[in-house]
């Protein structure tokens, strides 16, 4: 009996990336666009974003969607956000994840941004991850989507699929970021996390992928996959 994923032990060739993304951009333009990034799209306004993907982290997207809407209809700026009272912002965005430590975490962030950005969300990595609660995940979406500039935002979805097809070997999202900055060609920074997050949600599974519907199997080494549909 052949050793299970004895083949999968290669790499995957640096050129075959090219024909990745160009199958993920047909496969990713008939799924639901991620929360955050319909906002962008709608909004093209970096706070927005930068709240709106505080507020989906280890929440579901339907969850992020509605309570995003719920408070930027109270207040869509810095300013406007703090004039909310704790409890009216929790209620806002509740049911999110860990709704209270994220309000304070919004409401630091407007404080912040008022006192040294003049109220402006700023467009820099390194300006971004002095804001309360921003991560690197946050501030690379806000700079990729917000800003439209260079930037690799890693997801749990991004670091799966990219390890998974074998493009990269890491042990996590930060080592999943370095790598992907010495390999990706910038060409594809910006728009890599819109393309693994909804093929991660809907087909690229974490347990039990759809590997018989995927286009990407003939260049997909499967790493760690035990069982798949």
């Amino acid at each position: 009996m052949r050793k299970p994923y004895a083949i999968f032990q290669s790499m995957i060739s640096a050129d075959a990336i090219h024909s990745i993304i160009s199958i993920l951009k047909k496969e990713v333009g008939q799924l639901k666009v991620p929360a955050v990034g319909l906002i962008a799209q709608e909004t093209q306004d970096p706070f927005r974003v930068l709240i709106s993907c505080l507020l989906s982290l280890r929440t579901r997207d339907e969850t992020t969607e509605a309570a995003s809407a719920r408070l930027f209809k109270l207040a869509d700026t810095p300013s406007r956000t703090l004039r909310l009272r704790a409890d009216e912002i929790e209620s806002a965005i509740y049911p999110v994840s860990f709704y209270r430590n994220k309000t304070r975490q919004i409401v630091a962030i407007c404080r912040d941004l008022l006192e040294k950005f003049n109220g402006r969300v700023p467009d820099t990595l390194e300006e971004l991850l002095t804001l309360p609660g921003v991560g690197r995940k946050t501030a690379n979406l806000v700079v990729t989507v917000a800003y439209g500039k260079p930037g690799i935002c890693v997801d749990t979805h991004v670091h799966r699929i990219s390890n998974r097809i074998g493009y990269i070997r890491t042990k996590s999202p930060e080592e999943s970021e370095t790598a992907l900055r010495k390999k990706l060609p910038q060409e594809y920074w910006i728009i890599y996390n819109d393309l693994l997050v909804p093929y991660g949600q809907f087909v690229c599974k974490p347990i039990s992928p759809f590997c018989s519907r995927c286009k990407l199997f003939p260049y997909c080494k499967r790493v760690g996959v035990k069982k798949n549909r």
